[in-house]
């Protein structure tokens, strides 16, 4: 059986590791193309300057339009062969990120995010959209970034919502990669021609290849340091400290996060939190608040133990993350709207593919309404009536 591991070439975090930046700068050349927002630069221009001092290096920029299209790409493209730029600084959120990677076509990338919201930073992957934000196409690169950059003192300063974020993201990973590898063990019992789906991630450009054991143990480590130090982190991140606990999340929502889901795939809650776009509440929400209650809809989906999803429901209420389709602004939704998420998160080249049973839109749409009874029930009621 094919297994695979992808990963970074360099992961660093500590506080005040912006000021080293240069030094991986320098490991490629003496110019870095920067590609971020004008918030973002102002935010740590301080250190970047001091880092261009330190090191001798030049990191030079061009106006950054805000949005990953392929028209930015090719103008970053130019400027940075224009500049003989060494090597390519995505520093920020997730669209300055997804752009750097497109402009640095997986070579000399450095990743510097200034939020802890997603677990993207490590991956090889990115999202192209057009001008007027509507979604274009996904692009896979060579390799994964040269160096992940993580600035703790920097994510401590950001506002709490995006590392709980970022938590939700990570509540997602052992469980998808769980499916992965049961899946495969199906089709290793059954043969290929099983009716199962053959891979992880396989609808999003992967090769085929099952998660090791290396992926997988680090998805579980990824739950567990989420149920031993969310809460801790995320009171240490709203009075702007770095604690021990945050430094473990913050590698939680990040590396461990990262390399579990691009190693070990995703399944239904990451399919179920694609459906949910349908609906416009998904607007007000982070990619990392929707996919958490994508996972408590992948455990009722799959029947996972009561003692299992309870944990998962205790956990969001605990850090704030949403359990139920009230929390997301959604508690109107029709029947015939979720039905349309269902039938969306269950399209033929969706992850939910990759659960260990053959899924349909139907079971999909049950599992969203049961789980928003329970997570409803979980949060809100008290008695028996049917508030």
């Amino acid at each position: 059986m094919r297994k695979a591991f992808i990963c970074p070439t360099k992961y660093v975090q500590g506080e005040n590791e912006l000021l080293n930046l240069g030094y991986f700068v320098k490991t490629f050349g003496k110019t870095g193309l920067l590609i971020a927002d004008p918030f973002a630069k102002k935010l740590v221009a301080e250190q970047l300057e001091a880092t261009q001092a330190k090191y001798k290096i030049s990191l030079v920029s061009c106006d950054f339009g805000g949005e990953c299209t392929r028209e930015e790409v090719k103008k970053l493209q130019d400027f940075a062969k224009a500049n003989k730029a060494s090597c390519i600084i995505g520093l920020g959120g997730g669209k300055a990120i997804d752009t750097a990677k497109c402009v640095a076509n997986g070579s000399n990338l450095i990743i510097v995010p200034t939020i802890a919201a997603t677990d993207a930073p490590t991956s090889h992957s990115a999202v192209l959209y057009h001008a007027d934000h509507s979604f274009d196409d996904y692009a896979y690169f060579r390799q994964s970034p040269s160096v992940v950059l993580i600035d703790t003192t920097v994510i401590a300063n950001a506002p709490a919502r995006f590392l709980v974020s970022g938590m939700g993201d990570a509540l997602s990973t052992y469980f998808e990669a769980r499916a992965n590898e049961r899946c495969f063990a199906q089709i290793g019992k059954n043969g290929v021609n099983a009716g199962l789906p053959c891979g992880a991630d396989r609808a999003k450009g992967t090769l085929t290849a099952a998660g090791t054991m290396a992926a997988n143990a680090l998805a579980k480590l990824c739950y567990e340091t989420l149920i031993s130090d969310g809460a801790k982190a995320k009171a240490a991140c709203e009075c702007n400290v770095v604690t021990p606990a945050l430094e473990k999340i913050i590698e939680t929502n990040i590396l461990l996060s990262g390399l579990g889901f691009e190693s070990g795939g995703l399944a239904a809650a990451h399919a179920i939190h694609d459906g949910l776009t349908l609906l416009p509440c998904h607007k007000n929400f982070f990619h990392g608040e929707m996919v958490a209650f994508g996972t408590i809809c992948q455990l009722v989906l799959e029947n996972a133990p009561e003692e299992e999803l309870y944990e998962v429901l205790n956990f969001c209420e605990t850090v704030g993350l949403p359990v139920c389709l009230k929390d997301m602004g959604a508690e109107n939704t029709t029947d015939e709207e979720l039905k349309a998420v269902a039938e969306k998160a269950a399209i033929p080249d969706e992850s939910v593919h990759n659960m260990p049973f053959p899924v349909t839109a139907d079971m999909v749409y049950a599992a969203i309404k049961a789980a928003d009874k329970i997570g409803h029930d979980f949060k809100y009621c008290e008695c028996d009536c049917e508030c």
